[in-house]
């Protein structure tokens, strides 16, 4: 699979996620579609949505409800696409969201593979392929960014790497979409700066392209460990994503972590 097969499908993915065309995102200039939650959309989105922004690195496509076009359309008018992800810009937009109840959430940049990079770096570990079953009794919180208890049902593969038996880092892939598997990584404190995270990350990934999926990295770009760890297993920015949900849904989630 090459670098334009990945990043073809990808877009064709946030297509569906959003109700717009994949051809979109290669467009020189801002746009605005009605926002519809395909039926394929990944598995990890959650309704209500209020909008949604996708740089591809020409433009940004937002996808916005009704009540909050107008806002979005005028807010993608106003600014470069990667200015529409920066503050103080944000800062214009939830001015206008907040009074309908609705505000910024989720931001986050995208990784995909590079085939001239990816290859299975080495570890001082050893490392077991484990399938689904396997993963079974790891949904503990030292493997939290590996595993998802809550959605376990799509996880379905892992790397683990061991000493003596000892489960010491785990990388984990959840079946987001039909095409496209989520990467997460965790290794235990005593055990990081040894390769032990790009070893497993790039493991992982090698086999899921084997399977015929497309691997995909998710973080926030103030995580420098875990952008650090992309780079180093093989992959590069492909897109960056903003959700924009309702208040009440952000402030439940901040209530968690008083």
């Amino acid at each position: 699979m090459t670098d334009r097969d990945m990043l073809r499908i990808a877009m064709e993915q946030s297509a569906e996620d959003m109700g717009c065309g994949a051809a979109d995102f290669l467009s020189d200039r801002n746009m605005v579609v009605p926002f519809r939650l395909g039926a394929k959309a990944k598995r990890y989105y959650r309704l209500p949505i209020g909008a949604n922004f996708v740089s591809y690195g020409s433009n940004v496509v937002a996808a916005a409800t009704e009540e909050l076009f107008d806002i979005v359309q005028a807010y993608v008018g106003r600014f470069d696409f990667y200015h529409c992800f920066e503050t103080p810009n944000l800062r214009w937009l939830n001015r206008r969201l907040e009074p309908l109840g609705q505000t910024v959430c989720f931001m986050a940049e995208y990784y995909l593979p590079d085939p001239d990079r990816l290859r299975q770096r080495p570890c001082l570990y050893e490392l077991r392929l484990l399938e689904k079953a396997e993963l079974e009794g790891l949904y503990e919180p030292e493997w939290s960014n590996a595993l998802c208890r809550d959605r376990k049902e799509l996880d379905v593969l892992g790397v683990g790497a061991y000493e003596a038996g000892k489960l010491i880092g785990l990388a984990g892939c959840s079946a987001d979409a039909d095409r496209m598997w989520q990467i997460g990584v965790d290794v235990l404190p005593d055990y990081r700066k040894q390769g032990v995270g790009s070893a497993l990350t790039s493991r992982l990934a090698v086999e899921i392209l084997a399977r015929g999926k497309v691997p995909f990295y998710c973080s926030a770009w103030s995580n420098i460990r875990s952008v650090r760890n992309a780079i180093r297993s093989g992959f590069l920015p492909a897109w960056a994503e903003m959700t924009v949900k309702p208040t009440a849904k952000v402030d439940e989630m901040n209530s968690d972590h008083p």
